[in-house]
């Protein structure tokens, strides 16, 4: 089967994957420390953190959540063609509920996350990355350019979903009995650093279909006029 054919066939296969992995874990994350106590989730070091910064916790949650429960929805070509203004209210409440007020807070939890200077390092450097991609993609659209506020938002929804990769790679190192202070620090940084070059590269791509983007440049100069 030749590429033209079987790619837009795949397309709609790994956006129900991403979205399936997405909501499970918004979903998990959100009633899993809305019910349980953190000593109930984690170490008992990393659960004391928690406690005393609970509410921060909460944001940080509640704002990962809501991007990863958002995302999805923003990619779906047809209700962005048929529903423009759904779309736009999703998209900032994906950038403000979501990005802004779970990156922020996540920025603050990193200071003080488990795994020493490495893994807090990669957590902030995590939120840094979120924050700065959601301001950037923001900016692009309110000046029209809505190719490039496309690829920010791909961007940033692939950092959106460091969420996914922690708990899939920690669930991994457990069951192959990693410590968890030695594999806390790598998962800081490999939970996000490859989502962000696997959007990369499909940007540079023949997967980021020209075609989308000339559509998107004509809308671009009609929103401009």
């Amino acid at each position: 089967m030749s590429d033209s054919v079987s790619a837009p066939r795949s397309r709609p296969i790994a956006w129900s994957v991403l979205s399936l992995l997405a909501l499970s874990t918004a979903a998990y994350a959100l009633i899993a420390y809305s019910w349980l106590a953190p000593s109930q989730l984690v170490d008992p070091a990393m659960a004391a953190v928690f406690e005393a910064r609970y509410a921060l916790l909460m944001c940080h949650i509640s704002g990962a959540a809501c991007a990863l429960l958002i995302g999805p929805w923003l990619w779906l070509e047809r209700l962005r063609r048929r529903k423009p203004a759904l779309h736009r209210w999703l998209g900032r409440s994906y950038l403000v509920l979501g990005v802004a007020m779970g990156g922020s807070a996540g920025l603050l939890l990193a200071l003080t996350a488990q795994g020493g200077p490495t893994a807090r390092l990669g957590f902030f450097c995590l939120g840094s990355a979120w924050l700065l991609s959601g301001a950037i993609a923001f900016a692009r659209v309110r000046a029209g350019d809505l190719v490039d506020h496309r690829r920010w938002m791909l961007r940033n929804y692939a950092l959106s979903l460091a969420a996914v990769g922690l708990r899939a790679l920690m669930g991994v190192s457990g069951l192959l009995g990693v410590e968890f202070e030695q594999a806390y620090p790598v998962v800081a940084w490999l939970c996000w650093l490859p989502n962000l070059v696997a959007a990369e590269i499909y940007l540079r791509t023949s997967a980021a279909r020209p075609g989308q983007d000339a559509e998107l440049r004509s809308l671009s100069v009609a929103r401009r006029g």
